[in-house]
C-alpha cells in the first residue's frame, strides 16, 4: 500500500509505524516490514523501475522528513536499529535513513551530532560483510558528509580514509564499478575545505596509497575503447581529490607539504605519464593539466621535475611545448586551452628560473631553426588571426614577467624579423602596432595586460615604451572616447591604466613626455573625472571581479575571457598610485594662490614657511619632552601604587590580628612582642621610607622639568608674535594663516596638558602623605598584637590536628559503608535474576502438565485471568 499510496499510508500510518519499530524491537520480520514502508514514504518506491521522482513528490518527501524527524527520539530509534545485525532491519533501515538524509540533510545531520556514538553506528556498517548493505552505507555517507566539518572530522577519525581506500582496492582502483565511485565521492567530501582532514589525510601516508589509482593499464593507449565511462567517472573523481589537497585556496603548509608527498609517492610521474599518453578522453585530459599544474605550483622542485618532462615523440619534446601548441591551437577544446594556459601560469608562478627559461627562448642567442621552442609558440599566438589565441599567449608571456624586473629588461632586447630586407623590430613595437590596428576586443585586452604587467615596476620598459612616438597619442585618444559597449569601455579603463603606469614609473628620461608633460596631457585632452570615471570602469566590471577570485581559468565560454587573475592582483595593487600619480600637485595649479604673488611676496611667504618649519620642528621636540616626562609620571604612578597596595596588606594584617585577639579573649593578654617582629618592621617601615623619599625626588625633579619647558613656550609664544608684528601677511594666503593659528593651538594644548600634569602631581605628593601618617598608625597597632599571634597560632594548630584525625575516621567509615551498599546491590540483583528464572521454570512446568505449589497454582490463575481479560479487549 505505501507503494501505491504514499499520501495515505504517511498521513494515516506513520504513528503506527513509528510504534510498532519502538515497541516489537523483538520481531525482525515485523520491524523489517514497517521500516520498508516508512521508506516508500519518504523516498517513493525505489525499487520500482517506472517511478519516476519529480518535483512533486520530493516535495511530498520533504513533508514527511519534517514529520518523522519532529521527534528526535525517532532518529536515535533509527540509529539504534542499524546495530542490529539482521539483514531484515539492517537493510531498511539504511535505505530509510538514506532517504531522510536526503530530504533534510541539515537537520539529520545535527541529529547525527547529538546522539551518542552516532556517526561511529554508521561508520560500522562499513564493515558489514553483506555488500549491499555496504554499498548502500556509502549513498548514506555521500550525504551525511556533505557541507558539514564537524561531522567530516568525526568521520575521519572513525578509521574512514582506511575502510574507504580498502574498498577502493578491492574493487579493482579507477577500473571498478560505481562503489569505487562512491568511495571516492565520500573521500572529497571528507577533504573539501577541511584543512583538519586534509593534514590527517597527508601525516597518515594515505596520499601514497592513492599511487596505484593512476597506474594505467595496456589498453589505454588504443584510443578511447579502454575507456569506459565508469572508468572515466572514476578517474575524475580521484584527480579532484588530489586538486583538493592542493587547492590554491588551502593553507600555504598544507599545499606544500601535500605537493612534496605526491612528488617522493611518484603520484606526480603518474599524472604526467596520463599527461603525454596517447588516447586519453578529453575531459580527463583536462582535469588531468588542471591537476598538474595545482601539484606544481608554487613547489620548486615539482616545477623544476615537469620542466624535465618529454612527450614520446620522435624527436621527444618537452611537455611545456606540446601544451603550448595545444593552447595556441584554435581547433583545441577551449577547456583544454584553458587548462593548459592554467598550468603554464602555475609552472611560473614564484619560479624564476622558469621564467628565465621562456624569455631566454625568445632571445637571438638561443634561437635554433631545427626546434620549435616555448618562445616561438607564444610568439604565434601573439600575432595569430585568432583573437583567443592572442589572449592567452599575451597572458601566457605577461606570466614570465610576473615580480621579475629583470625578464622584463632582458624581454626589450627581443627583436622580431619580418619581411626580407627589412629591419628586425622590437616585440614592444610589434605589440603596440597590433594593438593600434584595432581588432577584436579579446586581442587589444590580452596586450594591453601583457604591457601593463610588462611596464609596472620597471623605468626601463617605461623609457622604451614612450620612445615609441604613436604611443601616447594612441592611449590618450582612447581614454577621451565617448562611452561605448562595455567591452570597448574595458579597452579604454585599461588604456588610462596603462596611461597612468608610465606617469607612475616615469623617470624622465624621454623629454617630450616627462611626469609633468603626461599630468598636463591628462587634464588638458582628457579631463581628470573622465579619466579616473575610465579607470574607474574596470574594477566595476563583473568578469573583473570573477576573475580576481582565484587562479583557476574556470571560463564556460570563450566570450568571457577577459581579465587574468594575476593582472587582477596587479590592477589591484597600482589602481590607488595612479590616481595619485595623476592627481595635480597644489603646485601645479594654474589659478593658485601663489600664481598672482610679487617677488616680495614670494619673499615672505618663504620667511613663513620657515618660521613655520621651525615651530614644527620645536614642536615635535616639545612633544618629544612631554612623552618622556609623562612616562615619569606613570612610573611615580606605579610607585604610589605600590605603597598603597603594602598599606593594604598592612591593614589586612591588622584585620587579621583583631580577628584573632577577638577568638582568643580567654588568653592571658601578658607579654611582650619577640625581637624578630620588632625588626621586621622597623625593616619595613625603613623602605617605605626610602620609597617616599625617591618619589618625592622624582616629583621634584618633574616639577623642574615642568618649569623649564613652561619657560620655553613662553620664549617661544613672544618670539613668534615678534616674529609676526615685523612681517605682513600675504593678502591671498588663508591657507598658511590657518597652519599657524593651527600651530598656536598646539601648543596652548600642550602647555594645558603640562599643567594637568603638575596638579597630579601635587595630588599625588598629598596622597602619599596622608598614606605615611596611616602608615605609622598602622605599624604600631601591628607591634601591640602580634605578640598574640605565636599563642593563637599554637592552638589553632592543635584544633587542625584534631580535626585531620576526625577527618580520616569518617573517610573509612563511609568506605567500609559504599563497601556494604555495593554487596546488597549485588545481592538484590541475584535475587531478582533468581527469581524471574523461577517463575520462567514454573511456567515451562505448567505447559508441560507439571503440578506445582499452590502459591504457583494461584499465580497461573491470576496470569490466566489476566490473559483472558486481554483476549476480551482484542476481540471488541
Amino acid at each position: 500500500m505505501s507503494k501505491k499510496f504514499r499520501v495515505e499510508v504517511g498521513a494515516q500510518a506513520m504513528d503506527a509505524l513509528i510504534y510498532v519499530i519502538e515497541m516489537d524491537r523483538n520481531d525482525a520480520e515485523i520491524v523489517g516490514y514497517a521500516l520498508d514502508a516508512l521508506s516508500n514514504v519518504i523516498s517513493g518506491p525505489q525499487d520500482d523501475e517506472d517511478y519516476i521522482e519529480g518535483q512533486e513528490e520530493q516535495d511530498l518527501g520533504t513533508q514527511f522528513t519534517e514529520i518523522y524527524i519532529k521527534r528526535t527520539e525517532n532518529v536515535t530509534l533509527l540509529l539504534d536499529l542499524l546495530e542490529e545485525f539482521d539483514f531484515k532491519v539492517r537493510w531498511p533501515a539504511v535505505k530509510l535513513f538514506t532517504g531522510l538524509l536526503e530530504c533534510r540533510p541539515k537537520e539529520l545531520q545535527e541529529c547525527v551530532l547529538v546522539s551518542p556514538m552516532g556517526v561511529s553506528r554508521l561508520m560500522d556498517l562499513l564493515s558489514d560483510s553483506r555488500e549491499v548493505i555496504r554499498n548502500d552505507t556509502l549513498l548514506l555517507l555521500v550525504n551525511l558528509t556533505k557541507g558539514n566539518a564537524n561531522i567530516q572530522k568525526i568521520v575521519a577519525f572513525e578509521n574512514a580514509f582506511d575502510k574507504l581506500l580498502d574498498i577502493i582496492a578491492e574493487e579493482g582502483y579507477s577500473d571498478g564499478g560505481v562503489v569505487v565511485e562512491d568511495s571516492m565521492a565520500v573521500l572529497l567530501n571528507l577533504l573539501k575545505n577541511n584543512s583538519s582532514n586534509q593534514n590527517f589525510f597527508k601525516e597518515g601516508s594515505y596520499i601514497q596509497r592513492l599511487t596505484p589509482y593512476f597506474e594505467l593499464q595496456g589498453d589505454s593507449s588504443g584510443g578511447d575503447m579502454g575507456w569506459s565511462a565508469q572508468k572515466v567517472s572514476n578517474l575524475h573523481l580521484m584527480l579532484q581529490v588530489i586538486r583538493t589537497l592542493v587547492s590554491p585556496n588551502n593553507p600555504l603548509q598544507v599545499i606544500s607539504s601535500c605537493q612534496k608527498v605526491m612528488n617522493q609517492s611518484g603520484l606526480l610521474e603518474r599524472l604526467c605519464n596520463i599527461l603525454m599518453a596517447s588516447g586519453v578522453p578529453a575531459d580527463i585530459l583536462t582535469e588531468t593539466i588542471n591537476t598538474v599544474a595545482e601539484v606544481i605550483r608554487g613547489h620548486h622542485a615539482n616545477q623544476e621535475y615537469f620542466a624535465t618532462v618529454s612527450a614520446p615523440s620522435s624527436p621527444p619534446r618537452p611537455a611545456i611545448v606540446v601544451l603550448l601548441m595545444s593552447m595556441v591551437n584554435e581547433k583545441q577544446q577551449f577547456v583544454l586551452r584553458c587548462a593548459v594556459l592554467y598550468c603554464f601560469q602555475c609552472f611560473l608562478y614564484k619560479n624564476e628560473l622558469g621564467q628565465a627559461q621562456i624569455v631566454q627562448t625568445l632571445l637571438p642567442t638561443s634561437a635554433d631553426v631545427t626546434t620549435i621552442t616555448a618562445g616561438q609558440l607564444l610568439c604565434g599566438g601573439l600575432f595569430s588571426l585568432d583573437c583567443l589565441s592572442n589572449w592567452f599567449a599575451a597572458v601566457a608571456l605577461s606570466h614570465s614577467l610576473v615580480d621579475n624586473p629583470t625578464q622584463k629588461e632582458q624581454l626589450l632586447r627581443v627583436q622580431l624579423a619580418t619581411s626580407v630586407g627589412n629591419p628586425p623590430i622590437s616585440l614592444m613595437k610589434q605589440c603596440t602596432t597590433i594593438l593600434q590596428q584595432g581588432g577584436k576586443v579579446q586581442t587589444r585586452l590580452g596586450l594591453l595586460m601583457l604591457l601593463s604587467t610588462w611596464l609596472a615596476h620597471s623605468t626601463q620598459a617605461v623609457s622604451h615604451f614612450l620612445s615609441i612616438p604613436t604611443n601616447v597619442p594612441y592611449l590618450t585618444s582612447q581614454v577621451g572616447l565617448a562611452e561605448g559597449d562595455e567591452h570597448e569601455d574595458l579597452v579604454q579603463g585599461l588604456c588610462a591604466f596603462l596611461l597612468g603606469i608610465c606617469i607612475e614609473f616615469n623617470d624622465d628620461s624621454v623629454p617630450s613626455f616627462t611626469r609633468e608633460n603626461l599630468c598636463q596631457l591628462i587634464l588638458k585632452r582628457i579631463g581628470q573625472e573622465t579619466f579616473f570615471d575610465k579607470l574607474g570602469s574596470v574594477s566595476k566590471h563583473e568578469l573583473y571581479s570573477r576573475a580576481a577570485q582565484k587562479p583557476h581559468l574556470k571560463y564556460k565560454q570563450a566570450s568571457e575571457v577577459l581579465f587574468d587573475y594575476e593582472f587582477c592582483r596587479l590592477f589591484k595593487s597600482l589602481e590607488g598610485a595612479v590616481i595619485r600619480a595623476v592627481q595635480p600637485k597644489p603646485k601645479d595649479l594654474v589659478n593658485g594662490p601663489e600664481s598672482n604673488m610679487t617677488v616680495q611676496q614670494h619673499s615672505l611667504l618663504q620667511q613663513y614657511k620657515d618660521v613655520i618649519r621651525e615651530q614644527d620642528q620645536r614642536l615635535n621636540e616639545l612633544q618629544k619632552e612631554f612623552t618622556e616626562l609623562k612616562s615619569e609620571s606613570e612610573k611615580s604612578q606605579s610607585h604610589i601604587e605600590e605603597m598603597t597596595s603594602t598599606i593594604q596588606q598592612l591593614r589586612d594584617q591588622n584585620a587579621l590580628l583583631k580577628a584573632q585577639r577577638v577568638a582568643s579573649q580567654s588568653t592571658e593578654r601578658s607579654g611582650s612582642p619577640s625581637s624578630t617582629d620588632i625588626n621586621n618592621l622597623q625593616h619595613e617601615k625603613e623602605e617605605l621610607q626610602k620609597q617616599l623619599e625617591n618619589l618625592e625626588k622624582n616629583l621634584k625633579e618633574q616639577k623642574d622639568s615642568c618649569e623649564k619647558l613652561k619657560k620655553e613656550l613662553e620664549e617661544q609664544k613672544e618670539k613668534k608674535q615678534a616674529e609676526a608684528q615685523k612681517q605682513e601677511p600675504l593678502v591671498n594666503d588663508s591657507e598658511l594663516i590657518g597652519t599657524i593659528e593651527q600651530q598656536r593651538q598646539e601648543i596652548t594644548e600642550l602647555k594645558q596638558t603640562i599643567s594637568r600634569l603638575e596638579e597630579e602631581v601635587k595630588t599625588k605628593k598629598e596622597i602619599s602623605e596622608e598614606k605615611q601618617g596611616e602608615l605609622s598608625k598602622l605599624a604600631e597597632e601591628k607591634r601591640r598584637l602580634q605578640q598574640r599571634l605565636a599563642r593563637v597560632n599554637d592552638k589553632n594548630q592543635k584544633l587542625e590536628d584534631e580535626k585531620s584525625r576526625i577527618q580520616k575516621e569518617k573517610q573509612k567509615i563511609q568506605e567500609e559503608l559504599d563497601s556494604t551498599k555495593k554487596e546488597q546491590e549485588d545481592l538484590l540483583i541475584l535475587l531478582t535474576e533468581q527469581d524471574n528464572k523461577l517463575t520462567t521454570y514454573k511456567k515451562k512446568l505448567r505447559e508441560l502438565g507439571e503440578k506445582v505449589e499452590d502459591d504457583d497454582e494461584d499465580d497461573l490463575n491470576e496470569d490466566e485471568g489476566n490473559d483472558d481479560e486481554d483476549i476480551d479487549e482484542v476481540e471488541e
